[in-house]
């Protein structure tokens, strides 16, 4: 078949490309170049050295190689969407836009355009008979990034990473001999390699965004100089003493007041959750597992009716972000994914 590879220049999409030529398919190597790098940011994630490095790995294996202008499509997507849920007070999630989004609809057109069959990537994920399923090597799992790929789009899409771990995928890259083999993994937002969104925001949006951190009685603890510096969950940096921690319990964009409580106080038996995307809707008495953020520890749960559903936990959920992705799996299998709206009230004792 032939085949478009999305090449970041890590090591993962570089093996993407090597298996994949191994296997006797048409590989042709595309690198989205989402942003204006920064020159002087040399080895941040989607910089010019990871260009190079997947050119360098497209050359190794004999593939063509494209990069593709996506910086408008990325700003819309990914730039703005994180600017304005800050700006909204709520936390938003890049990973989603770009990996759910940005490649499997823009990309994926672009790949269909070359004449391909498929579109392939190196996210650690598995497709079996069109529906989305949990990665072999658990620690790696990236499907809380993916519920929004369409399941046309499933049908037109490989992860040939699925069923390997990590140091698997690096003896396949040393045994390529690419440039890539032990090159480290990125663990920031590419356009944003100080890890400082909130200067980015300012930059970007200039409103005054100061303001007092608060109580739940609204009692002034304390002043910010940017309420979207903050996401539920937060305890550092709030600049505050109290008999208790005390961690960001929500964000009021209106006022500009930040309001934080103890740590029971961020207990929630559930969420609401919109622009839900459903490879398959599970019926309200079935009982299913629900991820709230990529690391945390799934819950066990029910989906009510409606289109934004209320979710209601087994057990009470820590720190629901709104803006976040909610995920929904029966067993090994991704069933839909949607964003969160609110969370419920917490039952505080």
């Amino acid at each position: 078949m032939r085949i478009v590879v999305a090449m970041s220049g890590g090591v993962d999409s570089s093996v993407t490309a090597g298996l994949l030529a191994e296997q006797g398919h048409e590989v042709i190597g595309v690198h989205m170049k989402p942003h204006d790098a920064d020159p002087e940011q040399a080895g941040h994630c989607c910089g010019l050295d990871d260009a190079l490095d997947a050119r360098r790995v497209a050359d190794r294996l004999g593939v063509p190689f494209h990069v593709i202008d996506l910086r408008e499509a990325f700003r819309k997507a990914v730039v703005q969407d994180l600017i304005d849920t800050y700006v909204a007070g709520e936390t938003p999630n890049p990973c989603v836009q770009c990996n759910g989004v940005l490649k499997f609809r823009v990309l994926l057109a672009r790949a269909m355009a070359l004449g391909a069959s498929h579109l392939a990537t190196g996210h650690y994920a598995r497709i079996r008979e069109g529906r989305l399923l949990l990665a072999r090597d658990a620690h790696k799992d990236q499907t809380y990034f993916l519920f929004p790929i369409a399941l046309g789009a499933l049908q037109k899409t490989l992860f040939p990473l699925g069923e390997l771990t990590k140091s698997e995928v690096r003896v396949h890259a040393r045994r390529f001999g690419l440039v890539t083999a032990e090159k480290a993994e990125s663990q920031e937002i590419c356009f944003l390699p100080d890890h400082d969104h909130a200067r980015f925001i300012q930059r970007e949006d200039g409103r005054d965004a100061a303001g007092e951190v608060v109580d739940q009685q609204g009692r002034a603890l304390g002043r910010h100089d940017a309420y979207y510096r903050y996401t539920v969950g937060q305890r550092r940096g709030l600049g505050v003493s109290a008999a208790e921690p005390l961690y960001v319990h929500h964000v009021e964009p209106d006022t500009r007041r930040v309001v934080v409580a103890g740590r029971r106080h961020l207990l929630s038996p559930g969420l609401v959750a919109d622009r839900w995307t459903w490879h398959e809707r599970p019926s309200p008495q079935e009982r299913v597992t629900v991820r709230i953020r990529h690391n945390g520890r799934p819950v066990e749960g029910h989906v009510g009716a409606g289109q934004a559903p209320v979710i209601r936990f087994a057990e009470p959920a820590w720190a629901v972000a709104p803006g976040q992705a909610v995920v929904v799996y029966r067993g090994e299998m991704v069933l839909g994914g949607g964003w969160i709206r609110s969370s419920l009230p917490a039952e505080v004792a």
